[in-house]
């Protein structure tokens, strides 16, 4: 009798044991890309799921503003997803520091990335990678192809050519020529300084020159800049000092405006609002025959929460995300945002693809001030939004712009001291 007790009570221990190891594991994503939620859901999580069976993920945004609040409180108090979405350079540098990033610098996965890519979530001296890259976007003009063809516009290539259409837009009447507000300030530095801004300053070589403190911010290709910004403002239409981000979309799909300074990000939404034909052309070289350079900004990664409970689960679904077929999923479920990932990816969007060509014609740098020019205060990417919006409104000098950012700089940064 003690016998068959005791063979039963073995025999339910391995019952539950094998029931528990049976159990799926799931993982959760912290983002802020809260508008990619269907995409999570529908296609990549299924991808995923479907080739890692004992393995479910959620995704689990929030809204893009209170994301850095969000999750630095859930990382303090214990309660942070298993993956981290990453935004690039500093911010997410910060998060390692102070240890809530796992290093990832031993997967075999980060092989499938270029330096260049791996960059923008390494330790200043590259020893350590903290998250696996996902993807860039590019930065250029967005244009209502109905609008050039009805006024007989060719795609400008130079300077020049650009505001002798925008000229001839406005004269015309029919269409507001450019679309963009200064009311957030952050458009006017993201898709009007840094957009234009590589031409000047030769991407990468003006970049790390400024890092290096052997450029300053009141230099001609720093400066020069601002000036153009500040002819835009006739372009603009009535009351873009007003205007938000979102009414700027609007105006644009809603075909009232002609041109649309733009990141790569706007395709898929403006694909279901935009009842016309867009087009896509570089941002204006200063003279013609002129290299070309563009902000093709390493953009978004994911890392490991170094205290999630499922460390190796967690480091098969990176090592997924570092994969061609998560990096052709991506890239065609959401045009617009380029995979980092060696393998290259075919692109199916008409716009994605006119965006991701200019890779081969043009050098490719990031913004400006993204990568260590802003850990101090005063912060030079917030005050560049500043500077850009002043630059555009006319209510300060390039000069004195240039001069106020390099002091503020200066104050903090030892190379510009």
């Amino acid at each position: 009798m003690k016998r068959n007790i005791l063979a039963l009570a073995m025999a339910s221990t391995a019952l539950f044991t094998s029931t528990a190891f049976a159990e799926d594991v799931t993982l959760t994503i912290e983002s802020w890309r809260n508008d990619d939620l269907a995409l999570w859901q529908e296609k990549i999580i299924p991808a995923f799921e479907a080739s890692h069976p004992g393995i479910k993920v959620k995704f689990t945004p929030s809204a893009p503003t209170e994301y850095n609040a969000v999750l630095n409180s859930k990382l303090d108090a214990g309660s942070a997803g298993d993956l981290i979405t990453c935004r690039p350079f500093d911010a997410s540098l910060a998060l390692y520091d102070a240890g809530h990033l796992a290093d990832l610098s031993d997967m075999d996965a980060m092989n499938n990335f270029s330096d260049v890519a791996k960059a923008a979530w390494q330790t200043d001296d590259g020893s350590a990678s903290f998250c696996v890259p996902m993807a860039a976007v590019i930065h250029g003009f967005i244009y209502n192809k109905d609008a050039f063809n009805e006024l007989g516009i060719e795609v400008p290539t130079t300077e020049e050519e650009f505001f002798a259409a925008l000229d001839k837009i406005k004269e015309d009447g029919t269409y507001i020529p450019m679309a963009m507000g200064t009311n957030d300030q952050w458009e006017a530095a993201t898709m009007g300084y840094n957009n234009i801004g590589p031409n000047y300053w030769k991407g990468e070589e003006g970049r790390k020159a400024l890092i290096a403190g052997e450029q300053k911010l009141t230099d001609e290709q720093w400066v020069a800049p601002y000036a153009t910004l500040a002819k835009w403002a006739p372009y603009l239409g009535d009351g873009y000092e007003a205007q938000t981000y979102p009414d700027s979309q609007n105006i644009f799909t809603l075909g009232r405006a002609a041109v649309y300074p733009a990141g790569s990000w706007e395709i898929s939404g403006f694909n279901t609002q935009a009842d016309f034909e867009m087009g896509a052309f570089k941002p204006p070289l200063r003279n013609a025959g002129d290299k070309c350079y563009i902000s093709d900004h390493t953009d978004i990664g994911i890392g490991m929460n170094a205290k999630t409970e499922h460390p190796e689960q967690a480091k098969e679904f990176l090592a997924w995300v570092a994969s061609p077929e998560f990096a052709t999923i991506f890239g065609n479920a959401l045009p617009g945002f380029f995979p980092l990932s060696k393998t290259p990816v075919e692109l199916e969007d008409p716009l994605a693809k006119e965006f991701a060509s200019w890779r081969g014609e043009c050098e490719s740098t990031i913004r400006s001030t993204y990568q260590i020019l802003s850990r101090g205060t005063p912060n030079l990417e917030n005050e560049t939004w500043g500077a850009s919006a002043a630059a555009i409104k006319g209510t300060e000098t390039p000069e004195a712009l240039g001069k106020k950012l390099q002091d503020g700089l200066a104050s903090w940064y030892e190379p510009q001291k």
